[in-house]
């Protein structure tokens, strides 16, 4: 972080919440399981936000259709599994190299307004999404990744803790979000509903007691 990224002011709620950390949430299609062989065709990732009374929500979705990398391997069960035509004139597909920056600028700006230190990622099998991603930062020789490199949010341990359930759509059912298994495994729509799935978990824990806010400052002296 550049001294001109450095957080400024006192921290959000949401910095509060999570020691410093703005949680973001990813979504990511491949071409296989291979982190490093494997091409990663589509990445999606949820900004959150806090309100005044504390309960997390989802604010912005930014997603992209990716360009193999050169020499990428592609499973066609992969493509089969998710529904990916890489041929089709409607992909509208970016390089890596543009496309990753790209992202990484929105989450930075949003680290900054928070006044957090940098981002960790939110994801279903969050481990998967983190390690492609890594391996496209270094692919693509990236100097400055907002997220933690190791550290992350798996919301499939966590909804097996809240619901008995590890599948994203099942987590879904049990929490009551509405989920569409025709639209699954498009980056966008599972990013939104796995932010979903978080958010509820975060906020359901808060009501429980489980994360007061903050006292307010009275001004009195500590005896």
């Amino acid at each position: 972080m550049t001294p001109a990224e450095e957080p400024t002011g006192p921290k959000s709620l949401l910095a509060q919440r999570f020691r410093g950390f703005l949680p973001v949430v990813v979504d990511l299609e491949t071409g296989g399981f291979n982190s490093r062989t494997d091409a990663l065709l589509e990445v999606s990732a949820v900004i959150l936000d806090m309100d005044e009374n504390g309960a997390l929500f989802a604010e912005d979705t930014h997603s992209f259709h990716l360009d193999p990398f050169e020499g990428a391997n592609i499973e066609q069960s992969a493509l089969d599994f998710i529904g990916i035509d890489l041929e089709s004139p409607d992909r509208e597909a970016w390089p890596e190299e543009i496309a990753l920056p790209e992202l990484f600028r929105k989450i930075r700006t949003a680290i900054k307004k928070h006044s957090c230190t940098r981002a960790v990622m939110v994801a279903h099998n969050a481990h998967f999404d983190l390690g492609f991603l890594n391996a496209a930062v270094e692919r693509c020789g990236i100097k400055r990744n907002p997220f933690h490199p190791f550290s992350c949010f798996d919301t499939a341990t966590l909804a097996g803790l809240a619901y008995g359930q590890t599948v994203l759509a099942k987590a879904c059912q049990v929490a009551g979000i509405e989920f569409d298994n025709s639209s699954a495994h498009s980056a966008e729509y599972d990013a939104e509903k796995t932010a979903e799935l978080f958010c509820g978990i975060v906020n359901k824990w808060r009501e429980l007691g489980g994360w007061p806010l903050p006292e307010a400052p009275t001004g009195e002296d500590d005896a």
